[in-house]
């Protein structure tokens, strides 16, 4: 590796759950094609958590970029946030590499889905790409990154 590369060459934002109230359901990123980076981190962000609220969050594959065939991607979910477990304003993070979806079955695609229960909360998630397959991760940010100050 080159000691000169910026982190934004070798990192990127593919995929967000921007912070929202969230109600009681779920909201998931959209789907993300796993072939173009070695390695993903999903950040999973709670906020202010409503009364006796909870947070889970796991990672889900499918076939394709329209969700074909969506399923779970075994062993990618996290303890539960909760608000009796004072996990206000925590993080959690779940790494995935592409080769831990079902590939056999042709599942190339994941998202990040957080479910609240019990109470409106504040959350949100980030997906980060590592270690591109080919050129720099910046070419792989979503369009919402609005700038990247080297």
């Amino acid at each position: 590796m080159q000691p000169n590369y910026k982190a934004s060459e070798l990192a990127a934002v593919v995929e967000t759950i921007d912070p929202v109230s969230q109600g009681i359901g779920s909201v998931s990123s959209g789907w993300i094609d796993a072939s173009k980076f070695r390695q993903y981190m999903a950040v999973v962000l709670a906020g202010v958590l409503g009364a006796a609220a909870t947070l889970d969050a796991k990672l889900e594959q499918a076939t394709d970029a329209s969700g074909t065939g969506v399923k779970d991607v075994t062993g990618k979910a996290i303890t539960q946030l909760t608000k009796a477990g004072s996990d206000d304003n925590k993080q959690a993070i779940i790494n995935l590499r592409p080769e831990m979806l079902d590939l056999d079955g042709a599942f190339d695609h994941f998202r990040v889905t957080l479910t609240v229960g019990a109470a409106a909360s504040l959350v949100g998630a980030v997906v980060v790409g590592l270690t591109p397959v080919s050129g720099f991760a910046a070419a792989s940010d979503v369009a919402t990154v609005d700038e990247i100050v080297g």
